[in-house]
């Protein structure tokens, strides 16, 4: 029996079936109600149901065209039926596709990923991924994809069935730019959903990948606490490139409530990256406040924005340098391939 279709039943059934009358002796003049195990089996699976979950359940046909003929069920594809009195909901089309499908077939990366909190937008078509060989053609409300084997990790989570995490970040960040891949992977990660460990993992375990060398350094990058596109151009742009000491980065310091972009803690200077705008209002005087908390505390915070990090990273790493000197670092910036015949004057602003 496949999967899909009976691990929904399987704890209802165990309790149940010794209980419940063979499928040839139920018979709707006997009985004039749905087994609660098939209501509640419907209700975990948004109110959708397949025939043979039916059938198993104990439900003959005739019962299932006589709810069909009194519209308190209704067809949503061959053998697929929808059990409550509403429009189907979303989730209720995710059941429908994986039980389409059959069995191994589970959610593709656009649904996974919008079950996982990582696409905002509900897919519609629903995206299903279906083993190669079996045929699923049903169109309209569902678009199904072959899965090729080893194509992915075979581990299948939640209900309906999905993809890891792991596997859904991998598969959305595929086609995408460099800004919205770097967007994917802190999302994941900062959510709590998956670690750089993780994602590594997933990443060598697969043959194919079209950015293996960039997710490879931007999971690094966010392994060590960059958590937004411009933090990581700074890292790249601005930091390394300039041989800056590391900083410390996405932290709380002397007990403040603030959490800071970068921090070089030795010389007490905060670097604030302000790459969104709308730092007007509430949003710059909550700026101000922890600037000036910082200072009273003898820190000082320098602070920058995608135009400057973007477009001028070699003039914000010899300006951190001059502070950092000034506060006793003992090193000297180095010049990066930008700014390599640069002369001091166009470094110094």
């Amino acid at each position: 029996m496949h999967k899909v279709l009976r691990s929904g039943i399987h704890t209802f059934w165990s309790m149940r079936h010794a209980s419940l009358p063979h499928p040839q002796t139920l018979d709707v003049r006997e009985r004039h109600e749905i087994p609660s195990a098939l209501t509640e089996l419907a209700e975990a699976q948004a109110g959708v149901i397949s025939r043979e979950q039916v059938h198993l359940l104990g439900v003959s046909d005739a019962v299932t065209t006589r709810l069909l003929r009194e519209g308190r069920w209704r067809l949503m594809a061959h053998g697929i039926y929808y059990t409550a009195g509403t429009q189907p909901t979303w989730d209720g089309l995710a059941w429908a596709g994986v039980l389409i499908g059959g069995g191994a077939a589970r959610l593709g990366p656009q649904a996974s990923g919008f079950l996982h909190r990582l696409v905002d937008d509900a897919p519609r078509p629903v995206d299903v991924l279906v083993p190669v060989g079996r045929s699923a053609r049903v169109g309209g409300a569902w678009h199904f994809s072959r899965e090729r084997p080893g194509a992915r990790s075979a581990r299948s989570v939640g209900a309906p069935p999905r993809l890891t995490v792991e596997d859904t970040v991998l598969d959305l960040s595929a086609p995408a730019g460099e800004a919205d891949l770097v967007a994917l992977i802190t999302k994941a990660v900062q959510s709590r959903r998956t670690t750089p460990r993780r994602l590594h993992e997933a990443l060598n375990a697969r043959s194919r990948y079209a950015h293996r060398q960039l997710l490879a350094d931007i999971l690094g990058d966010v392994a060590a606490g960059a958590e937004s596109p411009l933090e990581m151009r700074f890292l790249h742009d601005v930091e390394r490139p300039h041989g800056l000491p590391r900083g410390d980065r996405q932290r709380r310091r002397h007990g403040l409530a603030y959490i800071s972009d970068v921090g070089y803690d030795d010389y007490q200077i905060l670097v604030e990256l302000d790459g969104r705008t709308g730092h007007e209002g509430v949003g710059r005087f909550r700026d101000m406040r922890r600037d000036n908390m910082f200072a009273l505390i003898e820190w000082i915070t320098l602070r920058y924005g995608w135009y400057d990090v973007v477009y001028r990273p070699c003039l914000v790493a010899f300006q951190i340098a001059a502070v950092l000197v000034a506060r006793g670092w003992d090193g000297l910036p180095t010049r990066c391939h930008r700014c390599l015949n640069a002369t001091d004057l166009d470094l110094c602003g």
